[in-house]
């Protein structure tokens, strides 16, 4: 992959992880939700498949390892809901009893599970099984740490990109836009035929989140947020009143639905609107190709999918616009157990890497992060998802991850205020640049 990789992610978060909901996230769950101790010859493991595909997907490694490992270790799978399992981790390390597996998203909580001592690096395991000539190396660099890899990108390339109903765009006669001008007048037809533009469910805060970094990455690159990130710049820059402005802009023209930061995306409310077409759009990251084909196959052969178009009148404008915002590698396992149960952890983990369950996440509509996947791929959508990733000329981990979870809690809260126009884009800059110096300056 044409990419440049992710610049050092600095100062450690502290425990109160605000992680973006890579993933399904309904609201199912599968075992019991004890804590993460193990006994001597049990492995723990947690993540948050809670619905099919994934849940299959991940349980199948699991299946497989007790069947047949000689170790003496059996895994025990827990799937919890995606914002109860950030909480459950959480405070099962914060009480000394982290699973032995989890699911995690890198990033800045990533950093923090290592320097806290509950992510072992698994380097020479990885290297051992060969995964370093499996995985994509974007993944395994999003997986690493000072030279070290402290995880396994297992499920899929996971971007945001927008999902539409081709035959609402043949009956309206649209086409995909280039620009976001181009996607304004996209709406404006639609809600001229009482159709809502786009399905969004914001009162988890993270979807309105993408939004906001679309916007901004499509107006300025990457320069302006790691800049901000760094401490050299600031989140007042122009790049980020104008995601606010359009936000608010956006929620003033009736682009999204009433109520929007009352709608879940954990019942499914964004979907369903998809679904029952009162709504023709919906950006999101790439993870939904699997859900979205698992609800229903039918609905799903009517899916199109554009990566978010270029700014209007920006000089770099196209280049900006083949940035991905995501992660390659959506769902990696962490391990928080040493010697013979890493090792067996690890063997339990790496079947996810066998051709066997490759082929079964491809069925399953994933894109898994692996070397040459596109010529695998034969569903139309999951190509055209992964040749963009893999032309992308970088990948921005989503804010909420990448920020310190101070930071990305203020970030997340005035984007929800930004779509509920209780604050203005001037306030919401303000109050992430606050927290941003705030952080720097407890740390020094």
């Amino acid at each position: 992959m044409k990419r440049k990789q992710a610049a050092a992610l600095g100062l450690a978060a502290v425990m109160a992880v605000s992680m973006c909901a890579c993933g399904n996230s309904e609201k199912k769950e599968s075992k019991s939700e004890g804590g993460g101790a193990s006994d001597e010859k049990t492995i723990t493991y947690w993540n948050i498949g809670t619905e099919d595909p994934d849940q299959s997907i991940l349980k199948s490694a699991v299946d497989y390892f007790n069947e047949n490992s000689d170790s003496g270790y059996q895994v025990e799978m827990t799937s919890i809901q995606n914002d109860k399992y950030k909480e459950k981790l959480v405070i099962a390390m914060s009480s000394g009893e982290c699973p032995d597996m989890y699911t995690s998203w890198t990033g800045g909580p990533l950093q923090e599970y290592i320097e806290s001592g509950y992510a072992q690096p698994v380097t020479d395991l990885y290297k051992e099984k060969g995964l370093d000539k499996i995985y994509m190396e974007s993944a395994t660099a999003q997986a690493s740490f000072n030279d070290e890899i402290y995880a396994v990108p297992i499920l899929n390339v996971a971007i945001s990109g927008i999902f539409y109903n081709k035959d609402m765009f043949d009956k309206y006669s649209l086409k995909e836009p280039e620009t976001i001008s181009d996607l304004e007048n996209i709406c404006e037809t639609l809600k001229k035929n009482d159709i809502v533009p786009f399905a969004l469910a914001n009162s988890t805060k993270w979807q309105g989140s993408m939004y906001y970094q679309g916007l901004a990455t499509r107006y300025a690159g990457l320069d302006d947020f790691r800049a901000a990130f760094d401490g050299s710049g600031s989140f007042d820059a122009e790049c980020f009143k104008y995601a606010g402005e359009k936000i608010q802009d956006w929620v003033k023209k009736g682009y999204f639905p009433e109520g929007v930061n009352s709608l879940s995306t954990d019942d499914g409310q964004d979907k369903q609107l998809l679904y029952q077409e009162q709504a023709c759009m919906f950006y999101s990251g790439s993870w939904y190709t699997g859900t979205i084909k698992s609800d229903s196959e039918e609905f799903y052969n009517k899916l199109g999918w554009f990566p978010f178009p270029a700014a209007d009148g920006v000089d770099k404008g196209a280049e900006y616009a083949s940035i991905c915002n995501g992660t390659i590698g959506d769902q990696f396992i962490s391990f928080s157990c040493k010697d013979d149960k890493l090792k067996a952890a690890f063997d339990c983990v790496s079947y996810y890497s066998t051709e066997e369950s490759i082929n079964n996440m491809v069925d399953n509509g994933k894109i898994p992060p692996v070397a040459g996947v596109q010529e695998k791929l034969s569903d139309p959508l999951s190509l055209e998802i992964c040749q963009f990733a893999e032309s992308a000329t970088d990948v921005q981990l989503w804010y909420d991850q990448y920020l310190p979870s101070s930071v990305a809690n203020a970030h997340l809260d005035s984007c929800q205020e930004l779509f509920g126009l209780t604050m203005t884009p001037e306030d919401a800059c303000a109050a992430t640049q606050a927290a941003m110096q705030e952080y720097i300056a407890d740390k020094e």
